[in-house]
C-alpha cells in the first residue's frame, strides 16, 4: 500500500516525484500545490513550470502545464509559452539536440528569476526536460535556495530513443543525482 503524501508533511522537505511517462507526476505535484494554496502558503509559493504543453505524438500522451486557475493570482508562476518534447518532434540527432538546446534557453532565464527573488516554497513541473541538457548547477542552486523544494521529472522506459545522442542517459543520470540529494523520492 502506497503512503500518503500531503503538502503537510512534505513541508520543510526537499522531494522529487518521479515516473514514466502518464504515471501521474503532475496530477500528485498539482494536488500538492492545491493543498499549499489552500493552507494559506501561497504568497510564499514560486512555481517554476518546464513542461511542455500537453500533447500526443507517435501514441504516446506527454506533458502537461500545471493547470492553476487566475484566483490563485498571490503565487507566482514562472513559465514560457513554449516548451518542445525533442524525443517525440525531432525526426534526426541534430534536431533533437537543438530542442534540447532550445528548451535550455528558454528555462533558464526562469531560473534566474527564482533565483533573484527565491520563496520558501518551490514546485517544479517537468524539471528532467531541463537536465536533459546536462546542466545540473542552475537545478542545484534552486534547490539549495527553498525550504520546501516540490519537483517531479521523467523516469522511465517509454522516451529512451534519443539518435544515440545520449541525452536519455545525461537525463537518467541527473534525475539520479537529484534523487540522491533530495530528502524523499516519490516513484509512481
Amino acid at each position: 500500500m502506497a503512503i500518503e503524501h500531503t503538502f503537510r508533511t512534505l513541508l520543510g522537505k526537499k522531494v522529487l516525484i518521479t515516473g514514466d511517462v502518464g504515471a501521474g507526476k503532475s496530477k500528485l505535484t498539482l494536488t500538492l500545490l492545491m493543498q499549499a494554496i489552500n493552507s494559506s502558503f501561497r504568497e510564499k509559493i514560486t512555481v517554476l513550470d518546464m513542461a511542455p504543453v500537453f500533447t500526443k505524438i507517435k501514441g504516446i500522451k506527454a506533458g502537461g502545464k500545471l493547470k492553476i486557475s487566475h484566483e490563485h493570482g498571490k503565487i507566482r508562476y514562472l513559465s514560457t509559452p513554449r516548451i518542445e518534447t525533442p524525443r517525440l518532434s525531432a525526426k534526426s540527432a541534430y534536431e533533437l539536440l537543438y530542442l534540447v538546446n532550445l528548451n535550455k534557453k528558454r528555462i533558464r532565464p526562469l531560473i534566474s528569476k527564482y533565483l533573484k527573488k527565491p520563496s520558501p516554497i518551490l514546485f517544479v513541473n517537468d524539471i528532467s526536460i531541463y537536465l536533459q541538457s546536462g546542466k545540473y548547477k542552475p537545478i542545484q542552486d534552486i534547490l539549495k535556495m527553498a525550504e520546501t523544494f516540490i519537483a517531479n521529472g521523467y523516469y522511465g522506459q517509454t522516451l529512451r530513443s534519443d539518435f544515440g545522442t545520449e541525452v536519455s542517459n545525461i537525463e537518467r543520470r541527473l534525475m539520479k543525482k537529484l534523487a540522491n540529494t533530495v530528502d524523499l523520492v516519490i516513484s509512481l
